[in-house]
């Protein structure tokens, strides 16, 4: 098991169609202790989300739940506190929380602007930030966090300029913890999925959809199951040389 016994912190995993879920449930395969935080946790979606990770691993598991609005930097220190309380420590976070909007440039308001930077870049920001000062702590740690082709190619196919910016934010941040914390044994990368089939893609019509598709090379949407494994990759020592590095799963729809 690549991740026995490791405090893992997955933030956005509200949704069972979700890179979140996905990379939960594939940790606890590896013997993880599961944090999933998201905006909309309460003990419902716990229990659902609990249930669904132990009828795949087939065993009973323990998942702590945690209610965090990540675009407040109080409430990510908060949910540090909570899990530390929980859990002892914290040995890896894995940032897949985001929101994505499609307006032309010209038609975004200041209002739309400050929602998508409070959340993908300041959410980003805020919740490195805190698990940063248990990292620091304790000399290890790895962070993954989850941007988008967006950021690559500017615009994307689901996305606007703003969700783009947003997403070329958090890789410059990725890369800047990196070199930062790098002398202190901590790792930071990023992934950047395209096309991977979770409710991003459910706004898409079929005939634009099709077209998308004949354009990727492997012919076929992704799964949250390998954007999970893109993660399970980047959290263990699997990738012990890896930081500051961006993973491109995309089916092969940009390659550079």
């Amino acid at each position: 098991m690549l991740l026995k016994e490791k405090v893992c912190v997955i933030v956005g995993a509200g949704s069972l169609r979700s890179i979140g879920y996905a990379t939960a449930e594939l940790f606890a395969e590896h013997g993880a202790k599961i944090v999933v935080v998201d905006v909309m946790m309460d003990d419902g979606l716990l229990a659902s989300i609990q249930s669904s990770i132990q009828a795949h691993v087939s065993k009973p598991i323990s998942v702590q739940g945690v209610r965090c609005d990540i675009s407040k930097p109080e409430a990510c220190e908060n949910m540090v506190r909570e899990v530390l309380a929980v859990q002892g420590t914290i040995d890896c976070l894995v940032n897949s929380a985001g929101i994505v909007r499609s307006q032309p440039i010209l038609e975004i308001s200041e209002k739309e602007l400050d929602l998508m930077f409070d959340i993908n870049l300041k959410g980003a920001f805020y919740l490195c930030q805190s698990v940063l000062k248990v990292f620091a702590e304790k000399k290890s740690g790895s962070i993954v966090n989850i941007a988008s082709l967006a950021a690559q190619r500017g615009g994307g196919l689901v996305g606007g300029s703003h969700y783009a910016a947003s997403k070329g934010g958090m890789l410059s941040l990725t890369k800047s913890i990196a070199r930062e914390f790098g002398p202190l044994g901590i790792r930071a990368n990023a992934i950047c999925p395209a096309m991977i089939d979770t409710p991003m893609l459910d706004g898409l019509s079929e005939d634009r959809l099709k077209g998308i598709i004949e354009a990727i090379p492997l012919k076929r949407t992704g799964t949250t199951r390998e954007m999970a494994g893109a993660c399970l990759f980047l959290a263990s020592e699997l990738s012990g040389f890896v930081t500051g590095a961006t993973i491109d799963v995309n089916g092969g729809t940009h390659i550079h």
